[in-house]
Protein backbone atom coordinates (compact mmCIF):
# COMPACT_ATOMS: atom_id res chain seq x y z
CA UNK A 1 0.00 0.00 0.00
CA UNK A 2 1.34 3.53 -0.97
CA UNK A 3 1.78 6.67 1.63
CA UNK A 4 2.40 9.54 -0.14
CA UNK A 5 3.23 11.70 2.83
CA UNK A 6 6.22 9.27 3.83
CA UNK A 7 9.03 11.48 3.40
CA UNK A 8 12.31 9.29 4.60
CA UNK A 9 13.20 5.17 4.68
CA UNK A 10 15.44 4.82 7.39
CA UNK A 11 14.63 0.69 7.17
CA UNK A 12 16.40 1.02 3.60
CA UNK A 13 19.98 2.27 5.10
CA UNK A 14 22.24 -0.62 4.31
CA UNK A 15 20.29 -2.49 2.05
CA UNK A 16 21.50 -2.23 -1.71
CA UNK A 17 20.42 0.28 -3.52
CA UNK A 18 18.10 -0.90 -6.31
CA UNK A 19 16.46 -2.94 -3.62
CA UNK A 20 15.89 0.26 -1.98
CA UNK A 21 14.43 2.15 -4.73
CA UNK A 22 12.14 -0.55 -5.25
CA UNK A 23 10.68 -0.05 -1.68
CA UNK A 24 10.52 3.56 -1.90
CA UNK A 25 8.67 2.97 -5.16
CA UNK A 26 6.05 1.03 -3.06
CA UNK A 27 5.42 3.70 -0.65
CA UNK A 28 5.47 6.72 -2.84
CA UNK A 29 4.57 5.56 -6.82
CA UNK A 30 4.29 9.47 -7.23
CA UNK A 31 8.24 9.91 -7.11
CA UNK A 32 11.15 9.20 -9.04
CA UNK A 33 14.20 7.20 -7.34
CA UNK A 34 18.29 8.01 -8.55
CA UNK A 35 20.66 5.43 -7.02
CA UNK A 36 23.63 7.40 -7.09
CA UNK A 37 27.20 6.15 -5.86
CA UNK A 38 29.37 8.29 -3.58
CA UNK A 39 32.70 7.83 -2.65
CA UNK A 40 35.59 10.08 -2.14
CA UNK A 41 36.92 9.95 -5.82
CA UNK A 42 33.43 10.84 -7.07
CA UNK A 43 30.72 12.22 -5.39
CA UNK A 44 31.20 12.60 -1.84
CA UNK A 45 27.95 12.99 0.88
CA UNK A 46 26.79 15.80 0.90
CA UNK A 47 27.67 16.86 -2.51
CA UNK A 48 25.28 19.35 -4.98
CA UNK A 49 24.24 17.43 -7.61
CA UNK A 50 21.77 19.99 -9.39
CA UNK A 51 20.39 23.30 -9.14
CA UNK A 52 16.65 22.23 -10.03
CA UNK A 53 13.97 22.68 -8.03
CA UNK A 54 11.97 18.98 -7.70
CA UNK A 55 9.81 17.93 -4.79
CA UNK A 56 8.91 14.89 -6.20
CA UNK A 57 12.95 13.95 -6.28
CA UNK A 58 14.57 10.76 -3.87
CA UNK A 59 17.74 10.62 -4.38
CA UNK A 60 19.44 7.19 -3.04
CA UNK A 61 23.13 7.77 -2.34
CA UNK A 62 25.21 3.94 -2.27
CA UNK A 63 28.65 3.19 -0.93
CA UNK A 64 31.22 1.30 -3.00
CA UNK A 65 29.61 -1.88 -2.27
CA UNK A 66 26.11 -0.69 -3.49
CA UNK A 67 24.46 -0.11 -0.22
CA UNK A 68 22.56 2.97 0.96
CA UNK A 69 24.96 5.05 2.58
CA UNK A 70 22.43 7.62 4.19
CA UNK A 71 18.49 7.46 5.00
CA UNK A 72 16.74 8.70 1.85
CA UNK A 73 14.41 11.49 1.80
CA UNK A 74 13.12 13.41 -1.12
CA UNK A 75 15.56 16.34 -2.20
CA UNK A 76 13.68 19.25 -3.32
CA UNK A 77 15.57 22.55 -4.19
CA UNK A 78 19.37 22.19 -4.94
CA UNK A 79 19.57 18.16 -4.42
CA UNK A 80 21.15 18.37 -1.58
CA UNK A 81 22.22 15.63 0.44
CA UNK A 82 23.80 16.42 3.96
CA UNK A 83 25.76 14.29 6.14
Amino acid sequence: MSDTSKTSWPEVEGLPGDVAKQKILVDRPDVHVDVLPVHVNFLPVGSIVTDDFDIKRVRVFVNRKGNVAKVPTPQGRLGLMVC
